[in-house]
């Protein structure tokens, strides 16, 4: 599933190719996606106006109101010449002045399309974002937040930090990742978690989602490539899918479980099940 720093690699590529062209037409070639797809007849002949991120969704502001976009589970978009064939999973097609389509391609057609209309302001209203929680590089997303949260709760603290409610974006990928960094047990109750433990997993949450959009550039070349396939960032991970392996810091055996459902690896000595080491 694309996480948040492959949804913002793709705004900033799509940004940079589309922002102030009119669109011209839109064509629906598959309505069912997660929910049918229902555009309205004013929607072309709008300029767009910028292209902003809300968690993974994707806010398209229009003139006269918003496209909400999620890429769902194996959902991209690509920017490509009128001309170029269409793939067998490109369900909607945008086409903007120029010559310039915008297609987004989701072959297990998870992925979901709202229309807001009214000022651009007006998608923060949305029922789709109503209850999400800050940005994790929102000042307000840091240790005193994350406790305030997770005071009393039992929760393994992996799954409260990959619940939007609390915090938007960090997927499974990047939850392993912060919570080796900060030297958290996975598994470990959020509400044991102590204020200074989550001080540090604030700024890692931070530094790793930061580090991998640093890497994603601005292109769409670095999210998609030439089939229309969503593909990860090449980066070195210290825990994400190497139970088994030596950990790349003290060089323990990684160990490997399931937490609400996904795989989650973790480090037995640098990373305690009673608290965090101090990076």
């Amino acid at each position: 599933m694309p996480e948040l720093p492959e949804v913002e690699t793709t705004r900033k590529g799509v940004a940079s190719l589309l922002t102030s062209r009119r669109l011209e037409a839109v064509d629906v070639r598959e309505s069912r996606l997660r929910w049918p797809v229902t555009l309205p007849a004013e929607l072309p002949g709008q300029v767009l106006l910028g292209l902003d991120r809300r968690a993974k969704y994707l806010l398209f502001r229009f003139q006269r109101g918003t496209l909400i976009l999620h890429l769902g589970m194996s959902g991209s978009l690509r920017v490509l010449p009128a001309e170029a064939p269409y793939l067998k999973h490109d369900h909607v097609i945008f086409h903007f002045e120029g010559g310039r389509t915008l297609r987004f391609h989701d072959p297990r057609r998870f992925g979901s399309l709202h229309w807001q209309a009214g000022e651009p302001v007006a998608a923060g209203e949305h029922w789709l974002l109503a209850h999400l929680g800050p940005e994790p590089f929102d000042p307000a997303f840091d240790g005193r937040y994350l406790k305030s949260r997770a005071r009393g709760r039992r929760v393994a603290v992996k799954n409260f930090l990959m619940d939007s409610r609390i915090v938007v974006g960090v997927g499974n990928i990047y939850a392993n990742e912060a919570l080796f960094l900060a030297g958290v047990r996975p598994s470990l109750p959020a509400g044991r978690v102590s204020r200074a433990g989550y001080d540090v997993l604030a700024g890692k949450i931070r530094e790793v989602l930061g580090a991998a959009i640093d890497m994603g550039g601005t292109t769409l070349r670095d999210f998609v490539n030439q089939d229309g396939n969503p593909g990860y960032f090449k980066q070195v991970l210290n825990v994400y899918d190497r139970a088994g392996q030596a950990c790349r810091v003290c060089g323990e055996t990684l160990k490997g479980l399931r937490l609400g459902g996904r795989a989650t690896v973790f480090c037995p000595k640098c990373q305690k099940a009673q608290g965090f080491r101090r990076a």
